[in-house]
């Protein structure tokens, strides 16, 4: 863990990285939610996004590949060069300048922590670079999960791209400021996951402002059991999944606002696989302890969603040097 003296203190000029350091790092998709853990269940899945990051002596020099690049910017507005520069300031260092190559295959905007991953991967960089340079050890795996909840607002995307796995997530707030909080579940080796993507796209501040100020109870403690079911059904008896899948929080308030995404979910579950919504959508995931046979790729594709079958991934890799 980064040691106090190491942090930034006011006052205290921060200490440059030389030209010419440089990491790569390669951070997983996540799903969020799993049902009903509504913000505070997670799972990494192997489809990556890489960042390789050099120094240099001034400017940012930006290039993207793959996924959404055609529709991020080039300069220090973007998700990771502001994450980047976040975790260098948060370590008590500075860089002359950054040269950054980001390679995306996470589908940006379908429900598949894109965002959260960018922010994991800027932090991460940063990380790399203060270790590469010989400036300490670099961020703990509490402190990426701090920062990238702070730009997302919510740990539970960002804090399964950091650790892997399944993560269960909470947050404590304390005179106005939030800390965010992550625990790793180990998943049961048998299982794995399926997830369908469509081509459309979803915002999650557009579905998450589709959600009711409060439900009924009976809703809540439907919930509150099968959020603590799915810790069972990860971890140790994956014959729970179907009912440790069910959702009354959420997904029904947002069903109207993605209906091939509500449709296909309701007909998975109907022929036995515990089909949830990706975090705000529009992707469903299938866990289970099978790849899903042929004829729901079929059924899936009719739907226009492309089936892939996924890995449950470790955490966020940091190369220095």
């Amino acid at each position: 863990m980064t040691q106090p003296d190491e942090m930034a203190r006011p006052g205290v000029a921060p200490r440059q990285l030389p030209v010419g350091v440089s990491t790569r790092v390669r951070v997983p998709a996540s799903s969020a939610n799993l049902g009903p853990g509504f913000d505070c269940l997670g799972i990494a899945l192997g489809i990556y996004d890489e960042v390789i990051v050099e120094t240099i002596d001034s400017g940012v020099v930006l290039d993207v590949e793959g996924e959404g690049s055609a529709n991020v910017p080039r300069d220090d507005s973007h998700l990771v060069v502001r994450a980047l520069r976040r975790g260098l300031a948060h370590a008590g260092v500075s860089a002359p300048g950054l040269k950054l190559r980001c390679v995306n295959t996470i589908p940006h905007s379908r429900g598949l922590g894109s965002s959260a991953a960018a922010a994991v991967s800027g932090l991460a960089a940063a990380s790399g670079l203060v270790r590469a340079a010989g400036f300490g050890a670099g961020l703990s795996d509490a402190e990426l999960v701090q920062l990238s909840g702070e730009f997302e607002g919510h740990p539970d995307n960002a804090a399964a791209s950091v650790l892997g796995s399944a993560v269960v997530t909470w947050t404590e707030s304390a005179d106005g400021v939030d800390s965010y909080h992550a625990h790793r579940l180990a998943v049961h080796p048998d299982v794995c996951a399926t997830v369908f993507v469509p081509d459309t796209e979803s915002s999650t501040s557009f579905t998450r402002g589709l959600l009711p100020d409060s439900v009924p109870r009976e809703d809540a403690i439907f919930n509150l059991s099968r959020a603590a079911l799915a810790v069972v059904a990860l971890t140790s008896d994956p014959s729970n999944l179907m009912a440790a899948s069910a959702d009354r929080l959420h997904q029904p308030y947002r069903a109207s606002a993605m209906l091939p995404t509500s449709t296909l979910v309701a007909e998975l579950r109907a022929r036995g696989h515990a089909a949830t919504v990706s975090g705000a959508g529009p992707t469903v995931l299938v866990l289970g302890t099978a790849p899903v046979p042929a004829d729901i790729r079929v059924l899936a594709q009719g739907h226009g969603f492309e089936t892939r079958s996924v890995a449950i991934a470790g955490g966020v890799d940091i190369t220095a040097g």
